[in-house]
């Protein structure tokens, strides 16, 4: 048996390669939807009308102002992001390399699971929680608290916001590819603390 062979063989049938794998793609997967969900629904969220028995009334201005910045929603709205100065075009960079790590793993999944990595998912959750971060603690700080009246006289540290799917994606990250202790530790302490 040729040694490229073998070495596939050996990837897919050893449990805990397979599993692992199969882990890191889902995550990185989730963690993709995660980002890509924030950074189109921000900008939407922004002309929302209130909604109807068809859902959300989106304002005319989201297709003037944001739309129209890229044949794609996404990269319009990344644009969007890019104009208000939220990102810079280095973020749209850093964007596009998370994507195409997306699309390799996504449409290359078997090679991946019997290969092997050819591009590394593990380096580009940082770059996913950096810019996860950027954008909801900028919607939280400029959004949710500037319309929130029981705010209205405290003093918001911008830098100090942890926004919800920030948190969501650092749970996932940490439980599902955390050290063991690490990543056992949500859960114990969720049980510590609610055992009546």
């Amino acid at each position: 048996m040729r040694e490229d062979v073998k070495k596939s063989w050996e990837n897919f049938l050893n449990p805990e390669t397979l599993r692992s794998n199969l882990i890191v793609v889902s995550v990185f997967l989730s963690a993709f939807e995660i980002l890509k969900e924030c950074i189109i629904e921000r900008p939407k969220e922004m002309y929302t009308n209130g909604f109807d028995e068809n859902g959300l009334i989106i304002d005319e201005k989201y297709k003037s102002l944001v739309l129209s910045l890229n044949k794609s929603p996404l990269y319009a709205s990344l644009e969007w992001f890019k104009k208000n100065g939220v990102i810079d075009q280095a973020d749209i960079e850093t964007f596009t390399e998370i994507k195409n790590c997306r699309n390799a793993l996504a449409h290359e999944l078997p090679n991946f699971i019997t290969e092997g990595i050819k591009s590394d998912p593990i380096p580009n959750f940082t770059s996913i929680i950096e810019l996860l971060g950027k954008i909801e603690k900028w919607w939280v700080f400029n959004f949710e608290v500037a319309i929130n009246p029981d705010l209205e006289d405290v003093e918001v540290d911008e830098n100090e916001i942890i926004p919800g799917r920030l948190i969501t994606l650092q749970l996932l990250t940490d439980i599902a590819l955390g050290p063991e202790e690490k990543s056992e530790y949500y859960y114990k302490e969720f049980i510590r603390r609610n055992i009546l």
